[in-house]
C-alpha cells in the first residue's frame, strides 16, 4: 500500500486541537469510583500447561460495574522476589485465547497479566468474558464501536477501560509482583486501551502502545477506509441526526485526550502505510502525550506494526528500567 498520510517531517509536528468536555476528569473519577464500590475479589486458579518453564494461572477479577473478568497471569517457574509485571491489552476482536498463547515476557522474567476483552474473542482469538452490560442498547452497527454511543455513560469503552484500570489492581494484588512495576502494553485497539489506562492510573510506570487504535476520532473515520473505525462512519451514514452526539461521547475516549494525563515512560510505534489506524491519528496522541517518551516508526508497514521487530523493542526497553 502506498502512503496515504502526511509526510514524516508533517507528522512529528503534527498536535491537533482537543476537543474535551469540561466533566471530563469527574466523569472518569467517577466511573472508577463506582467500579471499586464493587470488592476486586481477585483469583488466580492454576491452569495446566504441560510446560516446565513457566507457571499459568487462570485469572477472574472484577470488573466494571462488578462484572466478572477473565485474564491469564504467567510466570516464570524460576523466580525469586518479586516481579516487574506486563498488563497486556488485547487488539480488536480478539479475545484471551490460550495460556500458551502468551509465553515471550514470563521467559523474559517478568510477570505477564493478560485481560480478556469483554464481548470480544470470536474474530481472531477466542474469549471468554461477555459484555454484561444492558444498557445503552441503542441500534448499532455490527462490532462494537457504536455500542451505547448516544451517552458517555453507556458508551461501550467506558467499560473496557474501566477494566483496563481494574486489571492493573488485580495484576497488583498478586504476591508474586511488584505493585510499583507495572508496564502497560497491546497493539491496535490494546494499544488504545494502553494509552487510557495509563491516563486513569498515573502511578503505572511504563507504556508501550503499538499502533494505537482509538485516537482521534474524526479524523480517523475521515482518513481509515476499513473498519473499525468505517462503523461509526456506517453508523452516521444512517442516523444523520447523531453526529454531534456521537462526537460528544467519543471526546470522553479519545486517546489523545487520555494521553495528556499519562505519566508513564512510554515507548510508541507507528506505522506509515497503516490504513486501520492512520499515522496522523498515532502521533496525534503521541505528541499529547504527557510523559517522556520515544516513538519507533515502521515506514513501509500497515497495520501489522513492528511485530517481532517491535516485541524485542519492547524487550530492550522494559530491561533498561527493570532489569531482572
Amino acid at each position: 500500500m502506498p502512503y496515504s498520510d502526511m509526510p514524516l517531517d508533517q507528522l512529528q509536528a503534527y498536535k491537533p486541537a482537543r476537543s474535551e468536555a469540561a466533566n471530563f476528569d469527574a466523569f472518569w473519577q467517577g466511573t472508577l469510583d463506582e467500579a471499586r464500590q464493587f470488592p476486586l475479589d481477585a483469583t488466580f486458579t492454576p491452569a495446566a500447561t504441560q510446560l516446565k518453564l513457566v507457571e499459568a494461572f487462570d485469572v477472574t477479577f472484577s470488573g466494571y460495574g462488578g462484572q466478572r473478568v477473565k485474564g491469564w497471569l504467567i510466570l516464570p517457574r524460576e523466580r525469586s522476589g518479586k516481579l516487574p509485571c506486563v498488563v497486556e491489552y488485547i487488539g480488536y476482536g480478539g479475545g484471551r485465547g490460550f495460556s500458551i498463547d502468551w509465553l515471550v515476557w514470563a521467559n523474559a522474567g517478568y510477570a505477564h497479566f493478560v485481560m480478556d476483552t469483554r464481548g470480544q474473542g470470536s474474530t481472531w482469538r477466542m474469549g471468554d468474558t461477555p459484555d454484561y452490560e444492558p444498557e445503552g442498547a441503542n441500534p448499532q452497527i455490527p462490532g462494537f464501536m457504536t455500542r451505547g454511543i448516544l451517552k458517555p455513560e453507556t458508551y461501550y469503552y467506558r467499560r473496557v477501560f474501566t477494566d483496563g484500570v481494574r486489571a492493573v489492581e488485580a495484576a497488583r494484588s498478586h504476591e508474586a509482583i511488584d505493585g510499583d512495576r507495572i508496564a502497560l502494553t497491546g497493539g491496535s485497539q490494546g494499544g488504545g486501551i494502553t494509552l487510557a489506562v495509563a491516563g486513569l492510573d498515573t502511578s503505572v510506570k511504563l507504556a508501550m502502545p503499538d499502533v494505537p487504535f482509538l485516537c482521534h476520532y474524526k479524523v480517523a473515520i475521515e482518513k481509515a477506509d476499513r473498519d473499525p473505525y468505517q462503523e461509526i462512519t456506517r453508523y452516521l451514514h444512517t442516523h444523520r441526526d447523531k453526529v454531534e452526539t456521537v462526537f460528544s461521547t467519543l471526546d470522553y475516549f479519545d486517546g489523545i485526550n487520555l494521553s495528556t494525563r499519562a505519566q508513564a515512560k512510554a515507548l510508541f510505534s507507528v506505522a506509515l502505510m497503516d490504513d486501520i489506524c492512520p499515522a496522523r491519528t498515532v502521533y496525534a496522541a503521541y505528541n499529547h502525550y504527557a510523559g517522556e517518551k520515544d516513538i519507533v516508526v515502521y515506514p513501509y508497514n500497515n497495520h501489522e506494526g513492528g511485530e517481532y521487530f517491535q516485541t524485542l523493542e519492547k524487550l530492550n526497553f522494559v530491561r533498561g528500567e527493570w532489569p531482572v
